[in-house]
């Protein structure tokens, strides 16, 4: 087979078993898996947990009603509807330098939630996102690993218990922005490997991913590790894959639309391009923090996402693959593929260790992962990278007998539905209860507690 650069490339089996049959048991168990994370989620009645979900039920409340920002006057008339029945109201927002009041938070997840909550549907919004990430991964794991490969991702990023959690949670960001890194990442995936499809469906999926990956830094602006990633991945891998410069230009282009977005939004809302609703020194890292998160965070990481002993074992097994590729005497098929294996597992292990070795130098974790809430509160934190996971378990869970793919994967199961509850019922508390969190004093924002006016 020829590339569109006119180099000679070997028909990819996996590709080819594909195209010849879809597979609807593969399709089933993975809308099965799905559909259990929605009935874990739905079933549990809804719950704000720590500061964050005060601030982001306000901001999608607020927006629901026409304001992404809010003068005195509305934002107590926002603070008495929330917090009628002797609730909590708001908490971390402040109050800019023209008088009006924002979140802390960044922007973005109000603007993807705001339509569910105007139809009622606020629960639906982080399972509408998990679809599209399920998607992405079915389709992109299947393309790289074969006909269970994106069942196997599915049915793994579905069952941890870290997932189940916080798709319940609605008036928090964490499962959907780590639903979005997944779609864009498995729609990437797709794209890069099918070299067989026109090169038009594969710039149009290109620039949804890359949509995708931009939407996850709106809602969260440390996910630009991973934009940068994968960046850096399709600037390095784009003509192996025979794919135009033209596609690149399209999808760079929506990357620094992003940045411009991101840019133009914080100076007219917070004051200056380069600031955010926090302020100066509230939320630092420092590498003195790296020793308390891997001693206070390891246990609750591998407890919500046991998986990552399976990506672990990826990582170990393509470096062995890796090395016997470089040996004379292997079949030049086969050498390709493990070079593609292996180039495929870099890039997800650099976005995975990106995102996890940013939050291990997070010195509020530091200070927070050994305290109340049994970790709920900081492995949010971490999530955003289960797409990536969940893409190097499968690899493993491939080059496996398919019965022992099933007991494993029926063990991992069983420990998220095992320890879900629990989890689910810890938290800090809202403000003036449990913690400030990250913003304002304890209870800021609270009944009885009236902005400073200017």
């Amino acid at each position: 087979m020829t590339g569109g650069d006119g180099s000679v490339r070997a028909i990819d089996p996996v590709a080819e078993s594909q195209r010849r049959r879809f597979g609807g048991g593969a399709v089933l168990v993975a809308v099965v898996a799905f559909a259990a994370l929605c009935v874990a989620a739905l079933m549990r009645s809804a719950q704000l947990l720590e500061p964050d979900d005060y601030a982001y039920r306000a901001s999608i409340m607020a927006l629901t009603q026409g304001h992404l920002s809010l003068t005195n006057a509305e934002y107590q008339a926002l603070l008495q509807q929330l917090s009628s029945g002797g609730g909590q109201g708001i908490a971390q927002w402040v109050q800019t330098a023209s008088g009006t009041w924002i979140s802390e938070k960044n922007p973005g997840y109000p603007f993807l939630a705001a339509p569910f909550q105007a139809l009622g549907l606020l629960a639906v919004a982080p399972l509408f996102y998990g679809a599209l990430g399920c998607l992405g991964l079915f389709f992109g794991a299947r393309r790289w690993l074969g006909h269970w490969g994106g069942t196997w991702t599915v049915v793994l990023f579905c069952s941890s218990r870290a997932a189940l959690v916080f798709a319940w949670r609605a008036t928090m960001p964490t499962f959907t922005d780590a639903s979005l890194i997944a779609a864009g990442s498995g729609a990437l995936l797709w794209t890069v490997l099918a070299t067989e499809r026109t090169v038009l469906l594969r710039t149009v999926i290109g620039l949804l991913g890359f949509v995708a990956l931009e939407a996850a830094v709106l809602v969260r602006y440390t996910n630009v590790v991973l934009l940068a990633v994968t960046v850096l991945a399709t600037l390095v891998v784009f003509r192996r894959a025979a794919l135009p410069l033209r596609a690149v230009g399209w999808w760079l282009g929506s990357v620094a639309a992003l940045i411009a977005g991101i840019l133009v939004f914080d100076h007219l809302f917070y004051g200056g391009a380069l600031k955010t609703g926090y302020t100066a020194g509230l939320v630092t890292f420092s590498l003195g923090s790296v020793s308390p998160n891997l001693q206070n965070l390891a246990a609750p990481l591998g407890r919500s996402m046991p998986m990552v002993l399976l990506a672990l074992g990826t990582l170990g097994w393509l470096a062995v693959r890796a090395v016997r590729s470089r040996r004379p005497g292997i079949e030049p098929a086969r050498c390709a593929r493990y070079r593609r294996n292996t180039a495929v597992g870099t890039f997800l292990a650099l976005g995975w260790i990106g995102v996890w070795g940013l939050y291990s130098t997070y010195d509020w974790t530091a200070r927070m992962a050994g305290g109340a809430g049994g970790g709920v509160h900081v492995i949010r934190f971490y999530l955003p990278a289960l797409g990536l996971i969940a893409l190097l378990a499968a690899w493993l869970l491939a080059q496996l007998p398919r019965w022992l793919s099933v007991v494993v994967l029926v063990a991992l199961i069983g420990l998220g539905a095992w320890s879900y509850q629990d989890l689910a019922a810890a938290g800090i508390g809202p403000p003036g209860i449990g913690g400030p969190g990250i913003g304002g004093p304890p209870g800021i924002g609270g009944p009885g507690v009236p902005p400073p006016r200017r």
